[in-house]
């Protein structure tokens, strides 16, 4: 089987226009916004509008660390968190434990299973399942149908980004029928693949840190902060945290991050046959979005400014000094590619859902 992205071709994903000579620096939010609405700003009014009354389910389809929950934030970004909920099944499943700890929480939540769980194990033994589970364990479907139903419960009705599910291969078919199953009216759905070279994702984990106060990550090689530190005894680089209130704290990698991608391959190997499995259905829109583009083709497709950079250091008496250069990989076929920044992806994923929502 032939992967879906060779179904949707390059010139889906151009996001240049001519007519533009501004750089937008695609961090800043101001710029953000204008960068949008020069380049899909038609597309953006009519889906305003669209989502006056009516909305869609779509499902996430992409390996871990691809960008789905970063995606989804810039569309909330653009559309109003009113409009949009990303529902992410594993932070359902992680908040999950603290819920039955909780003695009022854990009481609603059992009432709730108690009028809309079903399943082949009573109540009790799921939730015994779920806390007796190790990191690698699945949960039943029925289980988690349940405990997605519930987080779309609370919350108004919205356009929904579902993360996590379908995670499975039997899953699938719970997928199709999903939006019948939470009673979501006849809202139109969509699968939304990304496809993305391995070698990003291991970058991404490699060089992965997060400040030790406030939690925010950032990337060595890919998303440097403003200040970085040199550690004399280790002769290795390291990122200060931008947040004012922890400051400067020294940022530190994730405990098993160095490993990289190796360390869950059978987790994006199975992600891969879930992607080409549900492209091969019939009857459900798909998108499918690039992380990367070709570097032949990314001066005709693309502006310079929409190219992920890549950082390296260079250490100056007692001063670091940070060196910006683009980003070029190696894509799942051997191409040298171009990574794209997230909002460059969005643009894409606009383009697909007006295509698919408002021109029909």
């Amino acid at each position: 089987m032939s992967h879906p992205r060779n179904d949707f071709p390059l010139s889906l994903y151009r996001t240049k226009a001519e007519s533009l000579t501004k750089k937008f620096n695609l961090m800043n939010p101001a710029d953000r916004r204008e960068y949008f609405e020069a380049k899909v700003g038609r597309e953006i009014t009519a889906l305003r509008e669209h989502f006056k009354t009516d909305t869609f389910i779509a499902y996430w389809l992409g390996k871990k660390n691809s960008g789905k929950g970063t995606y989804s934030k810039l569309m909330m970004e653009i559309f109003g968190a009113d409009k949009i909920s990303h529902v992410s099944v594993g932070d359902i499943v992680r908040r999950l434990t603290a819920d039955l700890n909780d003695p009022v929480k854990k009481e609603e939540l059992l009432k709730y299973f108690a009028a809309h769980y079903r399943g082949y194990i009573s109540i009790d033994e799921a939730i015994a399942a779920f806390l007796s589970r190790d990191t690698a364990s699945l949960l039943s479907n029925e289980f988690i149908l349940t405990l997605v139903k519930r987080e779309i419960d609370l919350s108004p009705k919205k356009i929904i980004f579902i993360d996590g599910f379908p995670r499975t291969l039997d899953q699938i078919s719970y997928a199709l029928y999903f939006r019948n199953l939470i009673d979501y009216r006849q809202d139109p759905d969509v699968f939304i693949a990304i496809d993305i070279p391995e070698n990003v994702l291991d970058e991404r984990m490699r060089a992965r840190v997060v400040c030790p106060i406030c939690q925010t990550p950032r990337n060595l090689k890919l998303l440097a902060t403003l200040e970085v530190g040199y550690d004399q005894a280790k002769k290795e680089f390291y990122l200060m945290c931008d947040n004012p209130s922890c400051n400067k704290a020294r940022m530190v990698a994730k405990e098993g991050d160095s490993l990289g991608i190796e360390a869950i391959r059978e987790r994006l190997e199975l992600d891969d046959v879930l992607i080409r499995k549900t492209f091969s259905l019939h009857g459900v829109p798909k998108i499918m979005l690039r992380n990367s583009i070709p570097v032949s083709a990314a001066l005709e497709l693309i502006d310079d400014y929409e190219m992920t950079p890549a950082y390296s250091y260079q250490l100056e008496g007692d001063k670091v000094k940070t060196i910006e250069g683009p980003y070029v990989v190696k894509d799942d076929e051997g191409i040298d590619s171009y990574s794209l920044m997230a909002p460059a992806v969005v643009i894409s994923l606009i383009k697909q859902l007006y295509a698919i929502l408002i021109k029909k």
